[in-house]
């Protein structure tokens, strides 16, 4: 993805959910400017930490003794309780230079336990607080330390690459000299020359399967997007699986199991299916309902539900052939569903005389 995309994806998981993003890309594509960007942009503040310069004292802390107990002084960057929402920004992440310090912001870069807190040794950060990370591709290029896959396991790994028309809005928007500018357009290989493509060797894992289920719970990435984040989580093939999978299911027509008895999983489902796809399932569902129309109180209230996101045409349909299975008839002439089915059988009756 180019640095407008990550910007997107990146507003999307700091603003809904406590995951850590971690932007990896080529040196000047414009990583740090990308995560400075959108802190202004969603309005947190931002902390950088140089981890490549930093050492174990700097993150945790200088121990002191209270009495008989051991404590650790509040690092000075580590934002306060009450403070506004900020991001911390731990930048050169695999450039630290001490195995010591990779291991002491290992537990930072994790995200929290349902109802825990972010930690760092004794430090707790608190709720409104985000964490981002921003490496350079071990891929040969950079003095940077292999990052291990436990490490890599509690990220969601964004590749950012070199993108010439996005590089052409950004110097427009910052006035770049016009003579930069006009040379870039017409020399795009120019622009950059270290920019293949790297891989992060991204796998499946519990816990990646974990991130991905809050990622599709929590936040809506434009389908042009998709594949590039969760690959960053589980890796390309398992990521071009499970997207395949999840089309499959959107093409498949819902059954009258899926209205009736798993309704709020599948309302927007319903409500996007295309035509012939929605006959279908209402074909299903007459079939099943005159066969077994004994139904439970959340089963009707299923199919109320479903009846009502239905477009007009359909609406009537279903209903005029629902009305001739006479326990169903009875289910839907009930007062508590007129709202929705009332003018329905009102335009029936006048159909018919």
């Amino acid at each position: 993805m180019n640095i407008e995309q990550m910007k997107i994806v990146l507003k999307e998981i700091l603003n809904k959910t406590d995951l850590t993003p971690c932007v990896v890309g080529h040196r000047g594509v414009g990583k740090t400017a990308g995560v400075i960007q959108v802190c202004r942009e969603i309005d947190r503040e931002y902390v950088p930490l140089r981890l490549g310069q930093m050492e174990v004292g700097d993150l945790v802390g200088i121990p002191y003794r209270e009495g008989r107990d051991m404590h650790w002084s509040r690092p000075s960057w580590w934002p306060a309780d009450d403070a506004g929402p900020t991001v911390v920004h731990c930048d050169e992440l695999n450039r630290a230079q001490q195995e010591d310090t990779l291991q002491a912001i290992f537990q930072f870069v994790e995200p929290p336990s349902e109802g825990q807190q972010r930690a760092l040794h004794t430090h707790k950060l608190a709720p409104q607080h985000r964490v981002v990370v921003a490496i350079n591709p071990p891929d040969g290029s950079y003095q940077v330390t292999p990052l291990d896959r436990a490490l890599l396991d509690r990220m969601v790994v964004l590749q950012v690459e070199t993108d010439a028309e996005c590089w052409a809005r950004h110097a427009h928007r910052e006035n770049f000299h016009t003579d930069v500018r006009q040379f870039i357009a017409g020399n795009q290989q120019m622009l950059s020359t270290n920019n293949q493509s790297f891989d992060m060797q991204v796998e499946p894992s519990e816990r990646a399967w974990e991130i991905v289920s809050t990622l599709r719970e929590n936040c809506r990435f434009p389908q042009e997007l998709e594949m590039e984040v969760y690959s960053g989580v589980i890796g390309r093939e398992a990521a071009v699986s499970f997207l395949q999978w999840c089309t499959e299911q959107r093409l498949r027509p819902l059954s009258a199991e899926d209205i009736l008895n798993r309704w709020a999983e599948v309302a927007v489902q319903a409500t996007e299916q295309r035509d012939d796809i929605q006959a279908a399932t209402m074909s299903d569902l007459i079939a099943c309902l005159q066969n077994d129309p004994d139904l439970t109180d959340q089963q009707q209230d299923s199919l109320v539900a479903y009846i009502d996101v239905l477009p007009r045409d359909m609406r009537f349909g279903l209903v005029k052939s629902l009305l001739r299975i006479p326990q169903i008839a009875a289910v839907l002439c009930q007062d508590r569903y007129d709202a929705t089915i009332l003018e329905t059988i009102q335009q029936i009756s006048r159909d018919v005389a």
